[in-house]
């Protein structure tokens, strides 16, 4: 019986040792992170370091908080790294290059001969993407079932809406004879096939910009139509500071040219874009291949008229055009 109780003893006394230990195992097992996935993030025309949910870019910002609604934050179970050739196209395979060697879970980014550098540098690295049209790209051959390693928005699957805002263009400028569309790759010219002159940017810098439109004003351009190319958008600013300068009606791809300042701007609602693009990086991160996931095509399109800016050119916006708009800004 003695040799009972002392065993029983130094089990009890084992127990109570093991308590603290088992605890501190429990706490340790409980502060191991949950799976951090990581993705990679570009944009073509805006710096790497206003990527950001504060930063100058409607539909990142929207991308981040669509994020953050979906579970996914920055800083806990997901980690960001943020890229850019800063709209120097010279610099697109170096990057993708750079972001390839990362090894992401997902890329994100815009701009159609961006993503296919990423295709060639990451050709099995899941891709979301800001679209033009894809399959006039060469980037899949059906938008319902897009296959391989690519997914995303379009934001123009076809030249339509290049038309559009040149109608709309004409209508609000109805004696414009010189119009000049203002792009940066060789294939959006060919692909949207408008009937107007053309001033191809190879680079988008400012001396680049400010030389295109000093040749436009000297040209007597009479009205500017401006690419949806992601390239442009970090420069947005500027170039609708050189439209007002040199006096030369623009429109413009996305609203956020019109808020800063921009005449006219057409095309599809970037936060509802940004929103499908989270979900997307969502559904891959949980499994999906993004080439099961279809191409999401705009649904909602903005047109926005700066009635200041119209002001300030001594430009009379006709009844007609002012009733079609979604917005103007007085």
């Amino acid at each position: 019986m003695a040799f009972g109780r002392r065993t029983f003893i130094k089990l009890a006394g084992a127990a109570v040792f093991a308590q603290p230990l088992l605890a501190q195992s429990l706490l340790a097992q409980a502060q191991q992170p949950r799976t951090r996935h990581r993705i990679a993030l570009l944009h073509a025309g805006v710096a790497a370091d206003r990527l950001t949910e504060t930063g100058s870019s409607l539909w990142v910002r929207r991308f981040h908080e669509e994020l953050r609604a979906l579970g996914l934050n920055e800083g806990g179970n997901l980690l960001i790294e943020r890229f850019s050739p800063e709209g120097q196209p010279s610099r697109f395979a170096a990057v993708a290059a750079d972001v390839a060697s990362r090894k992401p879970d997902v890329i994100i980014s815009n701009s159609i001969p961006l993503l296919q550098k990423l295709r060639e540098a990451a050709p099995t690295t899941p891709i979301v993407g800001l679209l033009a049209d894809p399959i006039a790209a060469g980037l899949v051959s059906n938008l319902a079932r897009p296959g391989g390693n690519l997914t995303g928005v379009s934001i123009d699957a076809g030249p339509g809406i290049a038309r559009k805002r040149l109608q709309i263009l004409k209508e609000t400028v109805p004696g414009a004879v010189r119009i000049v569309y203002v792009l940066n790759t060789r294939a959006e010219e060919q692909r949207v096939g408008l009937s107007v002159g053309s001033k191809f940017l190879s680079d988008i810098d400012e001396t680049t910009l400010r030389r295109a439109f000093i040749e436009m004003h000297d040209e007597k351009v009479d009205a500017v139509l401006v690419s949806e190319n992601g390239s442009f958008q970090g420069r947005r600013a500027l170039i609708v500071e050189l439209a007002a300068q040199h006096r030369i009606p623009t429109i413009y791809p996305y609203r956020e040219y019109a808020d800063a300042g921009g005449l006219l701007s057409y095309g599809p609602e970037l936060g509802d874009l940004a929103k499908r693009m989270a979900i997307d990086v969502h559904q891959i991160l949980n499994g999906t291949k993004p080439g099961d996931i279809p191409i999401f095509l705009p649904t909602k399109y903005e047109f926005v008229i700066n009635l200041r800016t119209a002001k300030a050119l001594d430009l009379a916006i006709p009844q007609a055009v002012l009733a079609q708009a979604d917005e103007v800004i007085e």
